[in-house]
């Protein structure tokens, strides 16, 4: 993690407009076609979670403006991405778990399971904030939604991810996600890319 400076960026404008509004998150919804990742879920006994974590790393890691981040009140460049979870702990509480992005889905898949092992044993969390510019991601796979907006708390930026339970339907099975950003960090087109290039990861998986 590195500042740069916003004025030899293509976020100049956004970072002066948006950095100290009272609240620069925006929030996108879209429903997704997941058969395909539940289908491959069953058939390979891999956690639909993970699946979703790693087609959401690998549609932002094409996106250039997931590297930009602004941190207390500065821009910050990453060279790499990450993707949050939250972990069910043996405390019975939760805790937070950050899986670093590999196009390799095997590694990735090795690194979610061994980290999130980790993180519901030892009831501690394990960030890359500082490492690696994380996306945020929260599954409330037991319930059924149709959206959430996330918290503006004013500290942290990351953009996020919110989704319920899938649903079944007579040819497809879908999955409502929000999306919630930082206008300094993306505009509406390129949150709209990115959810875009998440479904066609998902259906090229």
């Amino acid at each position: 993690m590195r500042e740069i400076n916003p004025k030899e960026t293509t976020r100049a404008y956004a970072f002066e407009m948006w950095m100290q509004a009272p609240n620069p998150m925006v929030t996108f919804f879209k429903t997704l076609n997941v058969s395909r990742l539940v289908k491959i879920s069953r058939r390979k006994g891999l956690k639909f979670n993970m699946l979703m974590c790693y087609c959401i790393g690998h549609a932002a890691s094409a996106v250039k403006e997931f590297y930009m981040l602004p941190v207390g009140g500065k821009l910050m460049q990453f060279d790499s991405i990450a993707v949050n979870t939250i972990v069910a702990n043996s405390a019975g509480e939760v805790s937070s778990c950050d899986i670093p992005f590999s196009e390799d889905l095997a590694k990735f898949n090795s690194d979610y399971l061994r980290l999130t092992k980790q993180v519901a044993e030892s009831c501690t969390d394990f960030d890359l904030s500082g490492q690696s510019m994380v996306i945020g991601t929260s599954a409330l796979a037991q319930y059924e939604i149709d959206g959430a907006v996330g918290m503006y708390s004013g500290i942290f930026n990351n953009p996020f991810m919110i989704w319920g339970k899938y649903k079944h339907g007579l040819f497809k099975t879908t999955l409502t996600v929000s999306f919630q950003f930082h206008h300094t960090q993306m505009d509406g087109a390129h949150a709209a890319l990115f959810l875009s290039r998440l479904q066609a990861e998902i259906d090229r998986l």
